[in-house]
């Protein structure tokens, strides 16, 4: 019969929750035309330092420039970490114009397994909306309790 010591039992128990902490998981993929089958069917467990997901939307015409190209969109997924994430969302914001008929690219990242299934616009444009909203709700606020 085996006896295990208390401070043994803990080193089994501590040993077992570290290696089984689950990374953070992020659909990958490189330049795809739209946000279907590789960028929504693979999946990385990412590197331990990397705690959040990357995506860039470019809009362009193709590598190789030719007359009259049509333009399209190139789309790519990845791990990052958050100084990457700042510096590739400060790089690309003045880029992020959305004319058609401009080359333009977008990034923004989340944090949470797979939260980068969908594609964003990459603007900071809805943020404003989020601090009105804020605003009428204490407005509210205040006014019921005076």
């Amino acid at each position: 019969m085996i006896i295990h010591t208390k401070a043994e039992i803990i080193t089994f128990v501590l040993l077992a929750y570290l290696l089984g902490v689950k990374s953070l998981e992020c659909y990958v993929c490189d330049s795809q035309e739209d946000n279907n089958e590789k960028c929504i069917k693979t999946i990385k467990t990412c590197e331990y330092n990397q705690d959040v997901c990357l995506t860039e939307i470019k809009w362009g015409t193709t590598p190789y420039w030719s007359q009259g190209a049509k333009k399209q969109y190139y789309i790519s997924k990845r791990c990052s970490d958050r100084t990457d994430c700042a510096t590739t969302r400060q790089r690309y914001m003045p880029l992020c114009t959305h004319i058609w008929y401009q080359d333009w690219v977008c990034s923004d990242c989340c944090q949470g397994d797979r939260c980068n299934y969908y594609v964003i616009s990459g603007s900071d444009k809805n943020k404003p909306v989020l601090s009105i909203l804020l605003g009428v709700a204490s407005a509210m606020i205040l006014k019921i309790k005076l």
